[in-house]
């Protein structure tokens, strides 16, 4: 039972509605300075242009801006970018990175370089399952999903808050049969509580290469389209729903998430929601407590801004700059009184 206690008792209270998606348009402020600002641009004024990063708003008056730059643009194509005063001056974009993918994320995912046809869930789960992973820490677990071969691979940040002993169970496929083989050395590379989102790396010696999954396009998406989830639900691993996109935009506590009637339980948290052409377009995180069909999904465009912008939210234990500090609430605090016992500091 201690299994997926922690995550069951939360998802069912209307299961932890946490972070949200930000959204993909970012662009990158470069300053006079030679310093850099990266977030979605929400006004340009006549004086200031103002910038949302994430955890805050910026106002960044004109006369500091050398230019603007677009965080992407369409393979092949020129992206431009324009001073301050609207002068537009072309930029070369980058050129992909050579192999059966294109590059993204600075490297990080791969996405596919051109169309890729649609096929049956029955097919796409023999190629991708390998690429799902269970991910456990002594008070649950969850899923996730690997990234590339090295075996970076996403879950949620509920999945491991709080944890330092984690391990990941991969299951290889082996003269086609599944051996399930469990990974001990994790560490954590990135987390962002407010999205709900963590990077992982397996770092064991004896680690082969990884079966990956490539990123595809929420935005892409259309309200019916059918979609699947792979996951450890209430932890029975490889556990495969289907369903439809209800809704692309779904608000949650002021943010957008996809909504799905592809069955989520506790244990899916952290896992893919596939598109037909195999190309993970969420990140399964919630469901409604007192409802069927009624699942939520990070969208993938959430996901790149994450990975795009991991250093910032880097993690390290022994980092006296860590953003991310564990403290008790006041409320929970106790002091000493005359006669030795504790009393509440309420």
């Amino acid at each position: 039972m201690t299994g997926y206690r922690h995550e069951m008792l939360v998802r069912f209270l209307l299961i932890l509605i946490v972070g949200g998606c930000v959204r993909a348009t970012a662009e990158t402020v470069q300053l006079k300075d030679k310093a850099a600002v990266s977030g979605r641009i929400l006004a340009e004024k006549r004086d200031v242009i103002v910038v949302d990063l994430g955890f805050t708003v910026l106002s960044i008056p004109k006369s500091h801006v050398a230019r603007i730059l677009p965080d992407a643009a369409p393979e092949g194509k020129e992206r431009k970018s324009r001073s301050a005063s609207s002068a537009s001056v072309p930029v070369k974009a980058e050129e992909p990175t050579p192999g059966p993918a294109a590059s993204s994320s600075q490297n990080l995912v791969r996405r596919p370089r051109g169309p890729v046809s649609e096929q049956t869930v029955r097919e796409l789960v023999n190629q991708l399952g390998e690429a799902v992973v269970q991910v456990r820490a002594p008070s649950g677990l969850g899923s996730g999903f690997i990234l590339n071969e090295e075996g970076y691979l996403i879950t949620n940040f509920h999945v491991i808050e709080g944890e330092t002993q984690l391990s990941i169970e991969v299951y290889h496929q082996r003269n086609g049969q599944l051996e399930r083989r469990s990974y001990k050395q994790i560490r954590i590379v990135a987390m962002n509580k407010f999205q709900d989102l963590a990077l992982l790396k397996i770092e064991d010696k004896d680690a082969p290469k990884f079966h990956y999954v490539t990123l595809g396009d929420s935005d892409a998406l259309a309200v019916g389209e059918r979609v699947f989830a792979i996951g450890s639900p209430l932890g029975l691993e490889r556990t495969v729903t289907e369903g439809i996109v209800s809704t692309k935009t779904r608000q949650l506590m002021g943010e957008l998430y996809l909504q799905t009637t592809a069955q989520i339980n506790p244990g899916n948290s952290g896992g893919p929601l596939f598109n037909l052409r195999g190309e993970v377009v969420g990140v399964t995180n919630m469901k409604l407590a007192f409802g069927e069909g009624l699942g939520f999904a990070i969208p993938a465009e959430a996901v790149n801004y994450f990975l795009r912008h991991r250093d910032s939210y880097a993690y390290d234990n022994d980092n006296p700059s860590n953003p991310y500090r564990y403290l008790e609430p006041p409320s929970r605090l106790r002091l000493p009184t005359a006669d030795g016992e504790k009393a509440s500091a309420n």
